[in-house]
């Protein structure tokens, strides 16, 4: 009367269908990103020269707060000299600062934001850097 088995069964099929999400993602963990700060232009500096403006550990943690604070900084006080912990000062600018070593967009932040799922919204006021691409001038000469 009360169909027992068909509860049952229809039980078994909602909770598979609820938890599909956490089964079938078990031990498929995403590869840890590798951000790529291999540019010309960090190429280019001495190698005692070759830091950012904090200590990678600080910058991978905190770059998102240092880069609101700049914004505060630069667009409510006017202040555009930021004064590292070593006590090197720096222009407070995303395009002609960070990007200017950091210029491989989709190597260095993307990879990283998409890993973690996360939408900055630094392109919203700022011109998004456009990719260089890479053209082999002399072996499409060479094929003429």
């Amino acid at each position: 009367m009360y169909d027992g088995g068909k509860i049952i069964t229809g039980l078994v099929v909602f909770i598979g269908l609820v938890t599909f999400p956490l089964w079938s993602n078990v031990g498929k963990a995403a590869k840890k990103p590798d951000p790529k700060i291999d540019t010309p232009v960090i190429q280019q500096l001495p190698e005692k020269e070759r830091k950012c403006i904090e200590p990678k550990a600080l910058m991978q943690a905190e770059h998102m707060k240092i880069l609101n604070d700049w914004r505060d900084a630069v667009v409510r006080d006017g202040n555009r000299i930021y004064v590292s912990s070593s006590g090197k000062s720096f222009n407070m600018s995303l395009q002609k600062e960070c990007m200017n070593c950091h210029s491989n967009k989709k190597k260095f932040c993307d990879e990283c934001h998409n890993y973690a799922d996360v939408k900055p919204y630094c392109w919203t006021c700022h011109i998004e850097p456009k990719e260089k691409e890479k053209v082999a001038w002399a072996s499409i000469e060479e094929n003429s």
